[in-house]
């Protein structure tokens, strides 16, 4: 295999129907859509400039312009939707779901364009550019954050971005009301059976997964034990952990390793929070056809 050809056939076979395709209309010639794809995952996975695409992948300007047109029409959350749902319908979907986020740097050539600093960002529709640009400036400087919701298996069911600054912990709901895994028949799925947090997870969220009966696999924090315990009787029973189900939370530590793998993606730069997540999201995309086509 080239090291330009980045998808197996098995892979590639899973997502074709599902990616823009010639209409039968006159007009400029259509590019190949696999070559498109694979220009794509190139250009993430070496962190290189768009003009920098070897010239086998065509013109650079036809590659920006699939990856900013899928990235506003959504159409890499469509694949994921389609890819979920048939591994569901296999069985394939560990339902013992972790949650966690990890920091991106945002280049220089992230940070030019004009933003909102401290604007909010819509979770509900992914398909408006946030007025911050998902770009925040923490303890390491000018950052993005990737917050991920991952089966069993350390697959990624949701993800999200936000500005580098923004606690993991509030971005715990708006990653519950994406999880969506559609089926033939009934309802699309949105309960998991457990989920799996660190500490930063605790508080307020351990309340919300009661009601909806999941199970929290959550350590409780230190001070959180000393408040409980000052109030005495009022302060509640103490918090129960599976020890031995908590240590199956690093499948999502494994699965931020993967992404930083792909240079595009452990730095930020992109200067839009539409693209940079769009490219994340392909990332889960290839590793959900890797476990359905049982690929290396």
């Amino acid at each position: 295999m080239s090291r330009f050809q980045l998808l197996s056939d098995a892979q590639w076979s899973l997502i074709e129907d599902m990616l823009p395709h010639p209409t039968g209309h006159r007009g400029r010639p259509f590019s190949d859509a696999r070559r498109m794809i694979e220009a794509i995952i190139y250009r993430y996975r070496a962190g290189i400039a768009w003009r920098d695409l070897p010239e086998v992948f065509g013109p650079w300007q036809s590659v920006w312009t699939w990856h900013r047109r899928m990235a506003a029409e959504g159409t890499w959350d469509e694949v994921l939707d389609t890819l979920t749902a048939a591994a569901d319908a296999e069985g394939l979907i560990d339902w013992s779901v972790s949650v966690d986020a990890t920091i991106a740097r945002a280049h220089q050539h992230a940070t030019n364009a004009t933003r909102l600093t401290g604007g909010s960002s819509s979770y509900k529709n992914l398909g408006v550019e946030p007025p911050d640009h998902a770009v925040g400036r923490s303890r390491g400087g000018l950052s993005t954050k990737i917050h991920q919701l991952v089966d069993g298996h350390g697959l990624p069911l949701v993800t999200l971005v936000s500005p580098g600054q923004a606690g993991d912990s509030p971005m715990f709901l708006p990653l519950m009301q994406h999880l969506r895994v559609s089926r033939t028949v009934g309802r699309p799925r949105t309960r998991p059976d457990a989920v799996r947090a660190d500490k930063a997870y605790s508080s307020a969220i351990r309340k919300h997964l009661r009601t909806r009966g999941i199970k929290a696999v959550i350590p409780e924090p230190d001070d959180q034990k000393g408040h409980r315990k000052r109030r005495g009787s009022r302060g509640g029973r103490p918090v129960g952990l599976d020890v031995a189900d908590y240590k199956n939370r690093n499948v999502i530590e494994h699965r931020y390793s993967h992404i930083k793998q792909w240079r595009g993606l452990a730095t930020q730069y992109d200067k839009y929070a539409l693209t940079y997540r769009a490219a994340v999201v392909l990332h889960t995309v290839i590793a959900w056809t890797r476990h359905l086509s049982d690929t290396p």
